[in-house]
């Protein structure tokens, strides 16, 4: 299988959370990917334990909010570059990077005080993408149905 070159940040979508475009962070020494939420409500329907939660989708600006809810698939112990650990609520939903889509884990938390609202870590990666440190936006823009 031929695997897509990403650059180190570009253009995803996450169409089963309503989001058409986010930029990403594409970063090889992150384990697991990371979404912005800048509150996170769980809750149980019909058995399945949920997650309602909130997201600013564009980069340095808190004047857009969309709202998602999805099934929790996890919850875990992360730790972030600084070492400092938090336990995070873990979501599995479709990425969509230029023309490939695949299912994803991603970890809920905020973001605020970061310059991406989404963080691409090296296990969504494997086996799809291969990563040019001095590259931008190779990918191009999410292509959606």
């Amino acid at each position: 299988m031929k695997r897509q070159v990403l650059g180190w940040r570009e253009w995803a979508a996450l169409p089963a959370l309503g989001i058409e475009r986010i930029k990403c962070k594409v970063d090889t020494g992150a384990r697991t990917s990371a979404l912005h939420a800048f509150f996170t409500e769980t809750y149980m329907e019909g058995g399945r334990a949920r997650v309602y939660f909130g997201l600013h989708p564009d980069q340095l600006s808190t004047d857009r909010v969309i709202e998602c809810t999805a099934d929790v698939a996890d919850e875990r112990t992360v730790s972030d570059s600084g070492g400092h650990r938090e336990k995070r609520i873990v979501i599995v939903t479709p990425l969509v990077i230029g023309a490939i889509e695949r299912p994803i884990e991603l970890t809920l938390t905020s973001r605020d005080s970061m310059r991406f609202r989404m963080l691409l870590g090296r296990t969504a990666m494997h086996g799809h993408f291969t990563v040019d440190p001095a590259a931008s936006f190779l990918a191009g823009y999410p292509h959606l149905p």
